[in-house]
């Protein structure tokens, strides 16, 4: 299994009601983003927040608590919140600014870091990156297409979007799931060629993959990220174990843990490079940084 670059890998849960309430899994991104705001490190988070269409994700720029939390929970459509670096640092003059997103957007930033020169002292604002494990997104078109033809959901009905162990869930009045296969149709072309599940460019990254409802997988992977997270636990922050306690059994023929992590990383490399070298062969262009 490989992960990318990493200093530690733990299983992690809010322990704030308030927090876990609102969050997608185990509630470690908006609780780090208050504790990092709280604590001087950043003074701003470009977030995937709410907008007035029904799971439509709209970028904000965060500087309070409360705008934080009011963006929690996972949307499965793309929000360009990169697009908004440039907004907070210029007008709403923040000086250290967190972002989170998907792989690819923190893939990103992290180009605009090292080569920064389009993009002038922007980047220098960048305070942390946290990335959210991702499979796969979709247009909002699509997105609305698999809930409303597919799950047969009004869309506006829909608290809570989930995907795990094969399927494509959707809650609210009621509690409705497709086979994820289903889904592939509708991804972004994008997403066909992203060999990226874990954020391996964040400094922190996170999801549910591996670990029960409730709980996340995370992944401290810079100085900073360690440092971060080792402060929010050790002052209570979270509940948090060891990965070693998902472990698949040898012989288990349904994986868990960072086992399961692993099979679902490389089916996602796979996948890439097959539609990489199908792309390649009629001709057509592919970036040459993509990893796998």
């Amino acid at each position: 299994m490989s992960f990318g670059t990493y200093k530690e890998v733990m299983a992690l849960k809010a322990k704030d009601g308030k927090i876990g309430g609102v969050a997608q899994d185990g509630g470690v991104v908006t609780t780090l983003l208050c504790y990092a705001l709280e604590k001087g490190v950043i003074d701003g988070a470009l977030v995937a927040g709410k907008s007035e269409t029904p799971w439509m994700p709209k970028p904000t720029i965060a500087t309070t608590k409360e705008e934080i939390i009011a963006a929690a929970g996972t949307k499965y459509t793309i929000s360009p919140v990169v697009s908004t670096i440039k907004d907070a640092a210029r007008e709403y003059g923040l000086e250290k600014i967190a972002v989170v997103g998907t792989p690819c957007q923190i893939y990103a930033v992290q180009k605009m870091r090292l080569y920064g020169v389009g993009a002038r002292h922007i980047p220098d604002k960048v305070a942390m990156t946290v990335g959210i494990f991702c499979t796969e997104n979709f247009s909002y078109a699509g997105l609305r297409t698999v809930i409303e033809d597919h799950c047969k959901v009004p869309i506006e009905s829909v608290t809570k979007m989930e995907i795990g162990k094969g399927k494509f869930w959707v809650k609210g009045a009621k509690d409705v799931s497709i086979p994820i296969k289903e889904t592939h149709k509708y991804e972004q072309d994008g997403c066909h060629v992203c060999s990226d599940l874990t954020a391996e460019f964040a400094d922190i990254s996170t999801g549910s993959i591996g670990t029960p409802d409730g709980w996340s997988t995370t992944f401290a992977r810079s100085t900073r990220g360690k440092d971060l997270l080792s402060k929010a636990i050790a002052d209570g922050l979270f509940e948090k174990k060891s990965m070693d306690e998902f472990k698949s059994a040898p012989d288990a023929k349904i994986k868990s843990g960072l086992d399961l992590l692993g099979n679902l990383e490389k089916g996602k490399k796979d996948k890439a490079k097959k539609h990489f070298d199908e792309r390649k062969a009629l001709g057509l262009f592919v970036t040459p940084e993509i990893l796998y």
